[in-house]
């Protein structure tokens, strides 16, 4: 039997690890039963959330939450400009694409016009990020006649049959394809003076050229710009552009998945991708897009859709509705508004500056990077090894929830932790965050040495 301790997230809910109380008890005991063994829950002591509001979440006692992971809710949980336009609009139309509708159309036109200097020119629209790499893969097999996909080794993806088979970081429990390799992901912190983009390029180059072997015509790259599974890890300004250029050079398409680091969260441009001055074939869209109202979807260039548009007919009955369109262009309006691309680029720094004065009371720090509202810690046993510290960081991020702030982890080690505050985080609640950071380290830390 495989093991599934890649399964077990660090901050996962483990049965029988933890006191709780008989109410909680009797609840986790009626979802197990109602909904089967497949889910999970988050923390040693799962939350049970009655309600949201801006960066907060708040439990049936009142009890509020700061939410620093949450990036559905980009906006924060329930923004007014989001729910009254869901309202509004499902209060006059609730329709598919194959009628002629105004929104949608508004909602092309706004996202391709974000992307000037790209030959991104289509919008086709899903309801989960998921759906989105799927029909992206699915379009790459069509303008490729292949089907080999390269992605890095923590990646995530999604959950569907096709796109589960490239994100390894659901675990060994879930098979890669055989047609899928995997390329390290470009750490700076761990790089030892190399040269990021030409490690990256030749690794990519390696796994294009094992295809081969194979007989699998490459059909795509496909990367996280912000490699967030991977442990939080923005290169430098030309990282991509080898391996991009490689990929293209063997016929394949490269697919940026902005599922997590798009709509304004690097603080730097309304895409991670833009960071790297590279034209994407494919772009993929997800979570933040509705603030929570599901909607999701891909855009394309005119010559990466020419011949599945011919080919194959596309529908997907929620997918594109007009209630989902209105979110969209209500968090568009919000993003512009509110100015939270340069908010996000403030209050992140001042974010990741305060915790990396951290390190110099917490040697178990090994390293503090991001962009705008995107903060990776890489917790580690040696700063001069740097061995990652999976046990300290579950510690940590339960040590978290417990002092009332919401994060999680990524990275092979299981040892990063994951910050990805709503956009409207203020200087005051980021200062919360550093401040219990630096509690729960040190309460983590002295636990383990007693």
């Amino acid at each position: 039997m495989k093991s599934t301790t890649d399964l077990n997230m660090v901050n996962a809910y483990i049965p029988g690890r933890a006191n709780l109380s008989p109410v909680t008890t009797a609840m986790i005991e009626r979802r197990d039963a109602l909904l089967g063994p497949a889910y999970r829950l988050m923390y040693e002591h799962p939350l049970h959330i009655v309600r949201g509001e801006g960066v907060w979440l708040i439990d049936p006692e009142g009890r509020r939450y700061l939410d620093v992971y949450n990036n559905v809710a980009s906006l924060g949980h329930c923004h007014p400009a989001v729910t009254e336009a869901i309202c509004r609009q499902v209060q006059t139309l609730a329709t598919n694409t194959r009628y002629l509708h105004d929104t949608i159309l508004e909602l092309a036109e706004r996202l391709v016009a974000t992307v000037p200097e790209t030959r991104l020119a289509h919008l086709m629209l899903t309801c989960t990020g998921s759906e989105a790499n799927d029909l992206a893969y699915r379009i790459a097999q069509v303008r490729t006649g292949g089907t080999g996909v390269i992605v890095t080794e923590t990646a995530y993806h999604g959950f569907t049959d096709a796109v589960s088979k490239f994100s390894p970081s659901l675990g060994v429990t879930v098979d890669l394809g055989a047609h899928v390799r995997l390329v390290p992901a470009p750490s700076l912190y761990h790089a030892e003076g190399a040269d990021l983009c030409d490690r990256f390029t030749r690794d990519v180059e390696a796994a294009i050229a094992d295809l081969q072997r194979h007989g699998i015509k490459p059909a795509a790259l496909i990367v996280d710009s912000m490699f967030t599974s991977d442990g939080i890890l923005p290169g430098p300004a030309g990282m991509l552009k080898g391996a991009v250029e490689a990929i293209k050079r063997a016929g394949g398409l490269f697919i940026a998945d902005e599922v997590q680091p798009g709509f304004g969260r690097t603080g730097e441009h309304m895409w991670g991708f833009q960071r790297y001055a590279i034209n994407p074939d494919i772009v993929t869209l997800g979570k933040p897009m509705g603030n929570g109202q599901p909607i999701a979807g891909l855009l394309a260039t005119a010559d990466a859709l020419a011949e599945f548009g011919q080919n194959s007919r596309y529908f997907n009955t929620f997918a594109g509705n007009t209630v989902s369109c209105a979110a969209a262009l209500a968090v568009l309006d919000t993003l512009e508004k509110e100015g939270l691309v340069q908010h996000a680029a403030k209050v992140g720094k001042i974010l990741r500056d305060g915790i990396a004065e951290l390190a110099n009371r917490h040697e178990a720090i090994g390293d503090v990077r991001g962009v705008g509202m995107f903060v990776g810690v890489e917790l580690v046993s040696d700063r001069v090894t740097r061995a990652p510290d999976r046990e300290l960081t579950t510690r940590v991020v339960n040590r978290m929830r417990d002092k009332g702030v919401l994060l999680s982890a990524c990275a092979k080690g299981h040892n990063v932790l994951k910050i990805r505050p709503p956009l409207v985080l203020s200087v005051e609640q980021a200062g919360m965050v550093v401040e219990a950071l630096d509690e729960a380290l040190a309460v983590a830390q002295s636990a383990r040495t007693r």
